[in-house]
């Protein structure tokens, strides 16, 4: 199973990293020809805006599973051991009812605009709203597996990190200082 989430993973990044590639080709490309031939892509615009949603949606998702959203954990860390057990426990209960009303609006909405025609490329507006649906589905999941580890005691919430504090600290830790040499004359 693990398996099939790493790959499922691989793939968002993958469609983020191809998403990231088509907005900058549709982007420039029209702005090349905007300027030098005084004409330009009709549906760039539209396109690369709905690229960029998808992109941040399914980033989103990427980051939810890395836990790499920024947070502040500071009373978590100060309270007993069961009282951030169950503190975090109420957060992932209130992100998961965010969750569900992200997916309810996201469907509903999505079902709604299914009929409506984009202006420039006539794509169904439920392309637009379905990222929504991209977000909120596995986010709710991961966040359920969450809430379940730290319920089973699977996740130590003293020790585990749900949350960044800062993105500076994010850069500390992935490139740590080199140690220091001693006794070395220059």
């Amino acid at each position: 199973m693990t398996r099939i989430i790493d790959f499922y993973f691989f793939v968002l990044k993958v469609i983020i990293a191809l998403l990231l590639a088509a907005m900058v080709v549709l982007v420039f490309g029209n702005v090349v020809l905007r300027y030098a031939f005084n004409q330009g892509i009709t549906s760039s615009e539209e396109l690369s805006r709905v690229f960029f949603i998808w992109l941040t949606f399914l980033g989103a998702v990427v980051a939810m599973r890395e836990h790499g959203h920024l947070g502040v954990d500071s009373l978590v860390k100060r309270l007993p051991p069961t009282g951030a057990k169950l503190a975090v426990l109420a957060g992932q209960g209130l992100m998961l009812l965010a969750t569900a009303l992200m997916i309810s609006g996201s469907w509903t909405q999505t079902v709604i605009n299914l009929p409506a025609a984009m202006p420039a490329t006539g794509l169904s507006m439920a392309f637009f709203y379905g990222a929504g649906l991209a977000f909120g589905i596995p986010s709710f999941l991961i966040i359920l597996w969450d809430a379940f580890c730290v319920a089973t005691g699977r996740i130590d919430v003293t020790t585990a990190e749900f949350v960044r504090d800062s993105e500076e600290q994010v850069a500390l830790d992935d490139h740590p200082a080199p140690p220091a040499v001693t006794g070395a004359k220059i």
